[in-house]
């Protein structure tokens, strides 16, 4: 028998069941794998609170990496022996468990240089990253961006990549602690939102001018504050929800602040092309396997700590990036 997570209906962390779970054998186009590490997302808390309805009961996470035992009829993208990692939504839901069956699409092959843990901890946040960086935006020399949660599993790669761009990188965070870690991955101001006002502060750090970007993982509480920190024709990119949905948005608000744009992209829709998803995760793997871009681990669970995890995911005490280790 296997482990896993699972919930029967959405709700607080309470809601999570660490239970035996049967496994079974992989059909066409499956494969079986045995989990080595699993990720923990902050987007995992929006299945098990309701934002991202899904039918119930469910599965719980949506990142992990390990190594594939079997393969069903027609898979020809991984063999047996291989170490893969996969990230996603919807098809890749149930990763908090010992071992299961997932579709052979969704999986990558790990480079040797890249461990098991180290890619359950970046897959998803690493490839948001990627595309955030080498999508999104025809960044050059000089721009300087807005990052909010650069404390984060994503601020904190995301502020790493910005510098081997030549990009400025202001980070905000919520305390003096998670602010020297931002400084020591490449953020070049801090603003403390706990106490300072991030629009008022950040066009004084652009001589008035206001940023080229801003990538704002908060929602609700900062989302003015961000739109009114960015320069004319500056560019808007919601990725995620952390304090709540952004609602009553009138658009014109994009024209009365400087003609505006505003993005709220989605990891799914920038790697669903295979040789799109190859390129973006190939040049974040060149990136962490050279060390040009360390992945800080600094939570580790157990599954059967699954509650707890969570616990701490939503009180903000995390940094960086978080797991499970089988």
């Amino acid at each position: 028998m296997a482990k896993a997570v699972r919930f029967y209906e959405t709700g607080a962390p309470e809601v999570l069941r660490y239970e035996d779970v049967e496994v079974g054998e992989p059909g066409p186009g499956e494969v079986l794998l045995r989990h080595v590490a699993v990720g923990l997302n902050y987007a995992d808390t929006y299945f098990r609170n309701g934002t991202y309805p899904i039918p119930l009961p469910n599965g719980m996470g949506v990142e992990a990496a390990g190594v594939v035992q079997a393969l069903g009829e027609g898979v020809t993208n991984v063999a047996v022996g291989d170490r893969v990692t996969y990230t996603g939504f919807i098809n890749t839901l149930g990763a908090y468990s010992t071992e299961r069956i997932i579709p052979a699409a969704p999986l990558i092959k790990l480079p040797e240089n890249i461990s098991c843990e180290t890619a359950a901890a970046m897959t998803m946040r690493g490839l948001t990253s990627s595309y955030l960086m080498r999508r999104i935006h025809d960044f050059k020399a000089g721009d300087t961006i807005l990052l909010h949660a650069a404390a984060g599993g994503v601020g904190l790669i995301v502020s790493q990549w910005a510098k081997l761009l030549g990009l400025t990188v202001i980070g905000t965070v919520s305390t003096e602690a998670k602010a020297e870690l931002a400084r020591a991955h490449g953020c070049d101001h801090i603003i403390n939102y706990s106490h300072e006002d991030v629009a008022k502060r950040a066009r004084e750090l652009t001589d008035g001018v206001g940023v080229d970007v801003v990538f704002d993982s908060v929602g609700k509480n900062t989302f003015m504050g961000s739109l009114d920190s960015l320069k004319r024709r500056g560019l808007m990119v919601c990725v995620g929800t952390a304090s709540g949905p952004i609602d009553g948005f009138n658009p014109q608000l994009l024209a009365m602040k400087g003609s505006l744009y505003l993005t709220r992209p989605a990891l799914a829709d920038y790697i669903a092309d295979p040789a799109e998803k190859a390129a973006l995760s190939g040049e974040l793997f060149d990136h962490v396997g050279s060390g040009r871009i360390k992945i800080e681990i600094n939570q580790q669970y157990e599954l059967k700590d699954a509650v707890q995890a969570h616990r701490d995911l939503e009180s903000r005490k995390t940094t960086g990036s978080s797991l499970f280790v089988i």
